[in-house]
């Protein structure tokens, strides 16, 4: 009867008392999953995620598109309204000092105006995003262009039909660096509506450009825009 005592004390990390069975000593090296609660499992990061955005080998194309025009003809609202980021923008309050230079009789309301260039970025597609960049408009801030354009697929030029010659310095610019552009006449409420062949007429926009009639304010409206852009550059530089 000792010698079974003794052994069974052996096993256990308390001594046996007289009645209780002695317990068993615990594996260290072994896990109890008797009664053990099951941890939740970790959420996988790719969950929600498109096939193209878990294939690695297809990396999204990234283009450039320039948007130009004349002082206040709305190049920061286009960005802002179709941007998927929060825009960068460079904007600065207008005063007196500048009231011999920007002429404000077609936009009273304004106030600020952009002194460096707005950014912004859309997916169009599974995999092709497009970097969206406007430029200022007054003409002492033009210096700035041949940077803003560099890399760019193609330019879209914003036109308001209440001063057409405003996005004259734009189209010479393009035509001159060779660069694909389109015309995208911004209309304002109030205003009269024109057909998209009486403003290319009106500008001697050659045929093959394309002319659309948007609102700049309007999500749908700014993407058909950039759209009609990219299918415009494909045709032009194919390669």
């Amino acid at each position: 009867m000792d010698s079974v005592v003794s052994d069974a004390s052996a096993v256990s990390d308390s001594p046996s008392v007289a009645g209780i069975p002695a317990q068993p000593k615990a594996d260290p090296f072994e896990r109890d999953t008797a009664g053990s609660h099951t941890p939740d499992p970790v959420p996988d990061a790719d969950d929600g995620a498109q096939d193209w955005q878990l294939d690695h080998t297809r990396a999204p194309i990234a283009t450039k598109i320039v948007v130009a025009g004349g002082f206040g003809v709305g190049k920061t609202t286009f960005v802002r309204a179709v941007s998927e980021i929060t825009p960068l923008q460079t904007e600065a309050l207008m005063t007196r000092a500048s009231e011999d230079t920007d002429d404000l009789s077609a936009t009273p309301d304004k106030l600020t105006t952009t002194v460096a260039m707005d950014f912004g970025r859309i997916t169009l597609d599974n995999d092709l995003v497009l970097y969206v960049f406007g430029t200022p408009g007054q003409q002492r801030f033009w210096f700035m262009w041949d940077d803003l354009v560099r890399g760019a697929i193609g330019a879209i030029v914003l036109a308001d039909t209440r001063r057409l010659t405003d996005c004259f310095p734009a189209l010479d610019y393009f035509e001159s660096c060779g660069l694909p552009y389109i015309v995208a006449v911004n209309h304002f409420e109030g205003t009269e509506v024109f057909e998209a062949e009486d403003v290319r007429e009106a500008l001697t926009v050659p045929p093959h450009v394309p002319v659309v009639i948007m609102d700049a304010r309007k999500r749908y409206s700014v993407v058909e825009s950039l759209l009609a852009m990219v299918a415009h550059a494909l045709e032009a530089t194919p390669e």
